[in-house]
């Protein structure tokens, strides 16, 4: 996915017709792309200059390579991903860039882990925790999809962050920590140990409870600045003529980004430990923090298979092994399951 000029075998092209309807397509010997318009042989993209005018029958399509944000919104998912417009901040937020080591838990179809992959540029180091094996082959195959190999900066470790970290990245190792994941409170302790003085913790959730709850574990810890909580809305603008006016729909919120920053041991921030009452959290109801209960919806075992093949597939039809040209995928709206 680095490549430019005329269309090669391999490459990803994003076909959008009539009514701006997209799909995405990797050229592949034999395979043709079809729609109710008629169909268009592979080959007939190969030595097409990027960003040409097409014809899949009658109607015109723009052949062009898509961009890290389209990949990421047409590419198979089993688990929810991060969208690019907080991706975008957590990138800017956390400050990514080469040479860091960078954790993140977990990895889910591999959506951020492409944004910090690139942000790295083939430095440093990047280590994703994942609990699920199926989430974990998703993400693979996908990141191998998209730069056409496994990046070698890039590690992933089936197991719970909390008890595998200290056997990948040794205490004070970690320049950045980025939690996706339903209760990032549980690894307050473990990515302390984990990053170095001055280094950052990001922690993305989805609900206003689980943000409080991270926020004032990171408090009571005492080893982090004050944490700082935001949330991204981005709104499109419809401009056409003297008709300026805002889309009718947005994407809204998605998700709270939490950041706070590892001090050196030693260091006693009394005005930033505030410890939450007693009454404020109970774990008496173990049932209480689960997938559903924050509006997540746990995805059925047909479609992670579907999901995991569907990753590999496009995967290898890019790396050249495949004889599968991957049928056009409409990029999907943002959904939570």
């Amino acid at each position: 996915m680095g490549r430019t000029g005329p269309f090669q075998w391999g490459d990803v092209v994003q076909l959008t017709g009539p009514k701006q309807r997209m799909h995405t397509i990797v050229l592949t010997e034999g395979a043709s792309f079809g729609t109710q318009h008629g169909a268009l042989p592979h080959a007939d993209l190969i030595g097409v200059d990027d960003g040409s005018l097409v014809h899949v029958g009658e109607a015109p399509h723009l052949a062009i390579r898509p961009l890290l944000h389209d990949y990421v919104m047409s590419m198979p998912r089993g688990a929810a991903i991060i969208y690019p417009k907080d991706a975008a901040h957590i990138v800017g937020f956390a400050d990514i860039h080469p040479d860091l080591t960078v954790v993140e838990a977990g990895v889910g179809s591999g959506a951020l882990s492409l944004w910090l992959l690139r942000a790295l540029h083939g430095t440093g180091r990047l280590v994703s925790f994942e609990r699920r094996e199926e989430f974990r082959a998703v993400a693979e195959a996908n990141v191998t999809g998209f730069f056409g190999e496994r990046p070698a900066n890039w590690q992933t470790v089936l197991g719970d962050l909390a008890e595998e970290l200290p056997e990948h990245v040794a205490d004070g190792e970690a320049d950045r920590v980025l939690l996706d994941m339903l209760a990032p409170w549980e690894c307050v302790d473990a990515t302390a140990r984990a990053l170095r003085p001055g280094g950052l913790v990001l922690c993305y959730v989805a609900t206003v409870t689980q943000l409080s709850r991270t926020v004032e574990a990171i408090r009571a810890d005492g080893r982090f600045t004050a944490p700082r909580s935001s949330e991204t809305l981005v709104r499109g603008w419809h401009v056409e003529g003297l008709a300026v006016r805002p889309d009718h729909r947005m994407v809204a919120h998605t998700g709270f980004l939490m950041t706070a920053r590892r001090v050196a041991d030693g260091v006693d921030l009394p005005s930033f430990r505030r410890r939450a009452a007693k009454a404020d959290f109970s774990d008496a109801d173990i049932e209480a923090w689960t997938p559903g209960a924050v509006g997540d919806r746990t995805p059925s075992d047909k479609r992670m298979r579907r999901a995991v093949r569907d990753a590999r597939r496009q995967a290898d039809a890019i790396t050249g092994g495949a004889a599968d040209g991957g049928a056009g995928r409409e990029p999907d709206a943002p959904q939570v399951d």
